[in-house]
């Protein structure tokens, strides 16, 4: 989808769709066998290209309103309302100032991350089928223009409005007038009524192809379409909150709810307990509130999903939404397919048992063919099936088989057979290739060599297919009319061997506590030869076959499924892939499904991570899928899984790290309101606002960029259940290292003020002749809390490896985010107009030597509580 400012004014279709068809090619100036390049080129500069276009920015006041009223920026305005209230009005702009510049970050990121993940659509240009120059090719859908001979087959997404002229096809009109069963579309039903909608010989952009093959032409491109039309599907959606960010959310109000209460509780505290002025206690209650509130927690986890979307986008997994990162990481089940998925899908044929003349059997093979060996298009299985034909002898050209053939009943993925009408020395002769179990099922009987054949060539993990025949007086008008009585012909066995990598990304799930399940079409015996190679099948591993499963009960499925031993299911429909699906998610698994048909849509839609073939797979099954392969291969899938993984625990890492530093700035406060004032305040509200956004936000954002920690495909799948932030964090963050520096950070403070000759009670206020001393002091507790936030991003690297293991220097952005933060800390304390702004001062030099083992302590204390862990 393009993006436009302007309204499309060109708004008719080229031709009249319902004009008599040899008047519709007059009008569109263009023949049955298509447009020349040259002119095809013309047209697209003259219609423009074939997409649908939206306005700009149509939701963007929603977006940036929306960044204004969650949790955290609610609780700042609070503090804003006390600060104006007390008086402050400097400090009040201030935190107004934090609110809007947070806004804009939070909202700019946004934007870069939807972008990214719509700029996404580039890895997998739709294409479509078109004759150009008289030859059929391939072209981008974008570049389709009116007078385009468009081919439609089983498993494509219609790219522009066309009328047939040739051939029929089942359509999915869902996106158009929301009926759930297909409807039929043929060249011959040109008694069309009614609206364009439902004339019987028309196709629309957006609908998809379920079934038959047909010619076309295409008279509407673009938003001239009906599907531009319509002005709902150019609405721009709500963005998808993730669970993460759902969690984050609740969290959020959590830190609300303590912040508030805790102002609320202490403010009548500092001011009749401890006898503080009221501006005083104000000062208090907003010092509390500003402290507690992580501004950039929700802005560096949408960045983090974008980045993590654009790293699996450039290893081969173009992920549709940013939600799916995190769930990818929790994946318990892989449901995969295995031609193509885990097998190369280069098909050769290997050995051919002929029940008779081998001539006859090749000659059967290349009529009952949709592929063109001369150009190398059509499914790899049955471009290897006319190579072995070719060699055999016969004539595999598309314009001999096209000549010959007069009807045909396309592949069923249910019965697992394809047949062709087909005229043969003037005879009328049904050509049917398959399963050899349902092609024997249907022929008039079988041999010893036959069975013994299937037996040996399944056990070698070859692919096999059964090719049958039988003569017929006239054109049968139904499939279970054709496919009777055959023939046997022979067995062709093809071999597609496994991927080579697949065998380590099969090891490392098996490691990572992800069970792995084969679904397949394929025979048992190939099936679970072709799995024990790659290393899934094992000693005692089922093989459940479709006809099994269909005497199953869903309780008896469920069970089957229950344990966590590999299983395969074979000669499976895509049906079957739905049942299992829905059996994995109802026991509590996230499940990941791999798909590459029409009928492969329900289960993608249903699995928690459906995973559609980006080069084989058809444009239905890409629609219908979280995730799209650009290369088709297993192990991308276990590395989106390590990435997903990867992920989820950044994110856990750089909340440690923000949690981290509420405690050293919360105890300060208190120390200061349970003195009574006796001891001045260790640190200023616009100290504290320096830290969370200033020195902060940079490392935060390393953290999100994080490599891959030691062990994290060594370890179970997290549950569904799980928290982004629970108990074992909390305490991590505020008690382990956020305790820890607040000690440090107070005793820095002390040590100037008792250095400088303070006693509890001494004046410090402005005019008081310590004053300069507790802002040298104050300036110490900013300092020491920058420190500790250095100990304490090495320390949030790792949830359990040593900071050795994965390598001091191995996050280049995380020094540079340090060595940001340590140049602001400086700006701040040494520059005269951020002296007056922020109310620093330069400590002595003895005391800023001190600083310099606050991160190691920081560090080095989390170093030895992760070692303890490690070792329980």
């Amino acid at each position: 989808m393009t993006t436009d400012t302007a309204t499309d004014t060109a708004t008719e279709p080229a031709g009249d769709p319902r004009e008599p068809m040899d008047r519709l090619f007059r009008d569109l100036r263009t023949k049955p066998a298509g447009l020349s390049s040259r002119e095809a080129a013309r047209r697209l500069l003259a219609h423009g290209p074939n997409e649908l276009t939206r306005r700009k920015g149509r939701n963007w006041p929603k977006q940036l309103l929306r960044q204004f009223t969650h949790p955290l920026a609610l609780l700042l305005w609070l503090a804003a309302a006390f600060a104006f209230l007390a008086g402050t009005t400097v400090l009040g702009l201030a935190i107004v100032a934090v609110i809007v510049l947070n806004a804009a970050l939070a909202f700019v990121q946004e934007q870069q991350a939807e972008k990214a993940v719509e700029a996404l659509a580039a890895y997998l240009p739709a294409m479509a089928s078109v004759v150009r120059d008289g030859v059929r090719t391939s072209v981008p859908a974008r570049d389709l223009v009116p007078g385009d001979v468009l081919i439609v087959e089983e498993g494509d997404r219609v790219s522009a409005d066309a009328r047939l002229f040739e051939g029929g096809v089942e359509v999915d009109l869902s996106t158009l007038n929301g009926e759930s069963l297909p409807a039929f579309r043929s060249a011959d039903l040109t008694d069309g009524t009614g609206s364009l909608v439902d004339a019987r010989d028309l196709v629309f952009s957006g609908t998809s192809c379920t079934a038959g093959e047909a010619r076309a032409v295409v008279f509407a491109t673009g938003m001239r379409t009906e599907l531009g039309r319509i002005a709902a599907l150019s609405q721009r959606g709500e963005r998808d909150e993730s669970p993460l960010e759902r969690q984050v959310k609740r969290v959020a109000w959590l830190i609300a709810a303590v912040a508030v209460g805790a102002g609320a509780a202490f403010l009548p505290i500092g001011a009749f307990v401890a006898g503080l002025p009221l501006p005083d206690s104000f000062n208090f209650a907003i010092g509390l509130l500003v402290a507690n509130v992580p501004e950039g927690l929700l802005p560096t986890i949408t960045l983090a999903l974008a980045v993590g979307v654009r790293g699996l986008a450039r290893g081969g997994a173009v992920v549709k939404r940013l939600s799916a990162v995190e769930t990818l990481g929790s994946t318990t089940v892989i449901c995969t397919d295995k031609t193509g998925t885990l097998t190369r899908n280069r098909m050769r044929v290997t050995d051919v048992w002929a029940n008779g003349d081998r001539g006859e059997l090749a000659r059967a093979i290349s009529a009952c063919n949709n592929a063109d060996l001369a150009t190398g298009t059509g499914d790899p299985t049955e471009l290897a099936l006319l190579q072995a034909a070719q060699d055999i002898g016969a004539d595999v050209s598309a314009e001999h088989r096209s000549a010959h053939r007069v009807a045909q009943f396309h592949f069923d993925p249910t019965l697992r057979l394809m047949s062709t009408v087909d005229r043969e020395d003037g005879r009328l002769v049904v050509n049917v290739k398959g399963a050899p179990e349902e092609v024997l099922a249907r022929s008039t009987g079988g041999s010893a060599e036959f069975d013994q054949a299937i037996s040996d060539y399944a056990q070698r993990g070859l692919r096999l297919l059964a090719v049958a025949r039988r003569e017929c007086d006239t054109v049968p008008q139904r499939r279970e009319d054709a496919e009777r009585d055959l023939e046997l012909l022979g067995v062709v066995a093809m071999f597609d061997p496994p991927r080579p990598e697949v065998a380590e990304a099969v090891a490392r799930c098996h490691t990572a506590g992800i069970r792995l399940i084969v679904v397949t079409g394929d025979h048992a015996l190939t099936a679970k030869e072709i799995a024990r190679q790659v290393g899934i099948a094992r000693n005692g591993t089922k093989v459940i076959t479709g006809a099994e499963l269909e005497h199953l009960s869903d309780a008896e499925l469920e069970e089957l499924l229950s344990g966590d031993e590999e299983l395969i299911f074979a000669r499976s429909s895509p049906e079957v892939k739905l049942r299992v699906a829905d059996a994995l998610r109802a026991q509590g698994n996230i499940v990941a499904m791999t798909g590459d048909g029409v009928n492969d849509a329900p289960a993608l839609r249903h699995a928690d991570i459906g995973v559609a073939m980006g080069v084989a797979g058809t444009d239905v099954a890409r629609e219908a899928s979280t995730m799209v392969l650009t290369d088709d291969n297993f192990a991308t899938i276990v590395t989106a899984v390590e990435a997903g993984r990867r992920v989820y625990d950044n994110v856990r890492k750089f909340i440690l790290y923000i949690f981290a530093h509420a405690t050293p700035e919360v105890l300060p406060f208190l120390l200061f309101a349970l003195s009574g004032g006796a001891i001045p305040l260790p640190l200023t509200v616009l100290q504290i606002l320096a830290i969370d956004l200033g020195t902060e936000t940079l490392p935060a954002l390393a953290l999100g960029r994080e490599p891959a920690e030691p062990g994290i495909m060594t370890r179970p799948p997290r549950r569904r259940s799980d928290n982004v932030i629970d108990g074992r964090m909390l305490w991590r963050a505020w008690g382990l290292l956020g305790g820890l520096s607040a000690l440090l950070v107070l005793g820095g403070f002390f040590l100037t003020l008792f250095a400088g000759g303070w006693h509890p009670g001494d004046p410090v206020g402005e005019g008081a002749p310590l004053h300069h001393l507790w802002v040298q002091a104050t300036t110490m507790s900013f300092l020491g809390i920058v420190a500790c936030q250095i100990g304490t991003a090495f320390a949030s690297r790792t949830q359990y490896a040593s900071l050795r293991s994965i390598g001091v220097l191995s996050n280049r952005l995380l020094l540079w985010g340090i060595a940001f933060e340590l140049a602001f800390a400086a700006a701040v304390v040494a520059l005269p107009p951020l002296q007056h702004v922020f109310g620093t001062a330069v400590p002595p030099a003895s005391h800023l030597a001190v600083l310099a083992a606050f991160p190691v302590v920081v560090w080095g204390a989390d170093e030895l509580w992760r070692w303890r862990q490690r070792r329980r």
